[in-house]
């Protein structure tokens, strides 16, 4: 049960590796948020490969919006059943959050079921004490934990097996699928001009936002060397602050959007990603392609990249790198 958002979501992937080596025959089903599927598909069991047996959708944040609608009702009640279509034995929930401890409840389980859950907060998460009551067994971890780390940790409790370190380093995505990632979005392709940096300047807070000025500072110093700066975008604020960008670097590009299937493209298609502690610098990192991670208000130890020698991690919480600390990591990574 991790229901979003784009990065959490990507940062649990490795318990589906941790549970099939140990559980290979094992039934396993995810509920998650239905904007992020496409994060999960490319680990749904076939043709004899057995990662996720099913992806169950919630449409919890588009219900929200019209929760008066006979339609959303309709749908909930479908979700239900196919929530309930199957008696779980275990049903582990890493996200501490009331919305995901109401749908372990409305799990259909054994008899003899174990809901497991977080006990505590950890520094730095969302974090919600009542979802303790929905749980039959909680779990305290670490209040200084990675986000990998600490889903792990919970896992490990629910099934008492011992505790992963970060010597056995996490698994996201097959190195055959990530090897197989092509652009195939023509929007960007046929605008492109050289290789591309991607340029993920947009997040959800504000204060984890590097400022334009470096982004432009970093944008020259790049396209001078031979590199298109590709500025990517999610809504209409964001779109301002591409153009905003972009037009002080030159033969930057500022794509049309594109959809989280198309992002593994877009990013397998870069010679180096670059970008602000947000879901899609982390899509980055988890398929190991050259990343500079840049922090400047969350800290570092709570979503790094820690298990590939392709990603650089620069700044920390309240302490933004500059635009020489970010160049440097960046040359550290291109070919």
């Amino acid at each position: 049960m991790k229901l979003s958002s784009l990065g959490d979501v990507l940062h649990n992937l490795p318990i589906i590796w941790d549970l099939r080596r140990r559980l290979p025959h094992a039934q396993i089903d995810w509920v998650v948020e239905e904007g992020y599927v496409n994060l999960l598909t490319p680990l749904l069991s076939k043709d004899g490969f057995k990662g996720i047996d099913r992806i169950i959708p919630f449409g919890l944040r588009r219900w929200k919006k019209e929760l008066f609608s006979l339609s959303t009702w309709r749908q909930f009640f479908a979700f239900k059943a196919q929530l309930q279509t199957v008696s779980y034995d275990i049903v582990i929930e890493t996200q501490g959050l009331l919305k995901s401890a109401l749908v372990c409840a409305l799990a259909k389980k054994s008899p003899d079921a174990l809901v497991v859950g977080l006990a505590n907060a950890t520094e730095f998460s969302g974090y919600e004490p009542l979802a303790r009551l929905f749980y039959s067994q909680s779990v305290w971890v670490p209040t200084r934990s990675h986000a990998v780390d600490r889903s792990r940790h919970v896992m490990c409790s629910a099934l008492d097996w011992p505790l992963l370190e970060r010597s056995s380093a996490p698994q996201f995505y097959l190195d055959e699928y990530i090897q197989s990632l092509k652009l195939s979005a023509r929007s960007i392709s046929e605008r492109l001009i050289a290789p591309y940096i991607l340029c993920f300047h947009s997040t959800a807070r504000e204060a984890k936002r590097w400022p334009n000025s470096h982004w432009i500072a970093l944008g020259k110093e790049l396209a001078s060397r031979g590199y298109q700066v590709v500025l990517p975008w999610g809504n209409l604020a964001e779109q301002a602050v591409s153009k905003e960008i972009a037009f002080q670097v030159p033969n930057a590009l500022v794509p049309p959007a594109f959809s989280i299937e198309d992002a593994f493209g877009v990013i397998a298609g870069a010679e180096l990603t670059i970008g602000v502690d947000t879901g899609l610098t982390h899509l980055a990192a988890v398929l190991k392609k050259p990343t500079v991670e840049i922090y400047c208000d969350s800290p570092l130890w709570k979503t790094e990249g820690y298990w590939s020698n392709n990603i650089r991690n620069v700044g920390d919480i309240q302490k933004p790198p500059t635009v020489a600390e970010v160049l440097q990591a960046s040359f550290e990574l291109l070919p």
